[in-house]
């Protein structure tokens, strides 16, 4: 979550006049994350998060936000959206398209143990068993396609061992059937930072605009990639080991999923330095703006190469 475009409290204030949330008390600006603006709200009668987009074009957003509120109609803690008096959960705000979400409690946990982990993988199971009856469909924003443009995008940047690497690849994943797994909605980007725990539990999970329908598997190696690496670039294997246990007791992996494994922890690990690549050589401009380092991931990537992975459950 960054600040992109600045929102004045006047603005805000005759904005929520659309909506029963009560009287603006505060507004402040959220920073960490690369691709909207946002805000935590302050009202007389809640807490909130607002979302201004950036990038995402306005026919693509109801995907995402009937998916949040499809998800907390089934009990997941997920940010539910905040509908206007014509019942409509997208407006404009300072020339953006614009959404209200109720704010989730609690705090991110950036040193998960295995405890963490099991919680983390047991959520993914239930919020992908719970999107196979959603009803709208939208492909994965950042997938093959996206994937191919970004790297001709930042290719030149790179230095020549990281322009081979990038290249080997991605002529890799470009044999690796992802239609042949499983399918359906996915998060695409379960971070530490989009795990909000109170004492203990799982407060929330964030930050919905990346989902959209790719392999199911896909999105647990994004997961285990982040909550289940050392800083060295390593996967711990006892946390990969929880989460996997407890996302696998609630939807079982299938053969073709166990095969498929060690692909997917190499193309979450390419997508993310891929898109971090992209942020750190080509920024776009904002008021507060994070970027992560891309290192990361090319290390994760290599890590994974060097030692491929099994399933262990």
């Amino acid at each position: 979550m960054s600040v992109f475009t600045p929102v004045s409290p006047e603005e805000l204030s005759a904005w929520l006049g659309r909506y029963a949330v009560g009287r603006l008390v505060g507004l402040q600006g959220i920073s960490g994350g690369v691709q909207n603006s946002n805000f935590f709200v302050t009202t007389t009668l809640g807490r909130y998060v607002l979302t201004l987009f950036e990038a995402i074009p306005r026919a693509e957003l109801p995907f995402y936000l009937h998916l949040m509120a499809h998800l907390a109609r089934h009990g997941l803690p997920v940010p539910a959206p905040i509908a206007d008096r014509d019942n409509e959960y997208l407006g404009t705000l300072s020339g953006r398209p614009a959404a209200l979400v109720r704010r989730l409690s609690g705090r991110s946990e950036m040193t998960p143990g295995a405890s963490h982990c099991a919680r983390v993988g047991a959520m993914l199971a239930g919020l992908h068993l719970a999107g196979l009856s959603y009803g709208r469909r939208q492909d994965n924003p950042r997938g093959a396609a996206w994937r191919d443009a970004a790297a001709a995008r930042v290719r030149p940047f790179l230095p020549a061992d990281e322009q081979a690497l990038l290249d080997a690849e991605l002529a890799f994943q470009a044999r690796v059937a992802y239609d042949r797994l499983p399918q359906g909605v996915i998060h695409a980007d379960l971070f530490r930072d989009n795990v909000l725990w109170d004492d203990g539990h799982i407060g929330g999970v964030i930050d919905f605009y990346f989902a959209g329908h790719d392999a199911l598997l896909f999105d647990v190696a994004v997961t285990v990639n982040d909550w289940c690496t050392t800083p060295g670039g390593e996967l711990d294997t006892s946390r990969a080991g929880a989460l996997l246990a407890a996302y696998h007791a609630e939807r079982p992996f299938e053969a073709a999923e166990r095969d498929g494994w060690p692909a997917m922890l190499r193309g979450a690990a390419l997508r993310f330095w891929l898109s971090r690549a992209e942020d750190f050589h080509l920024p776009k401009a904002g008021e507060m703006v994070l970027v992560k380092p891309p290192a990361e991931y090319r290390d994760i990537l290599r890590r994974h190469i060097a030692a491929p992975h099994s399933l262990p459950v």
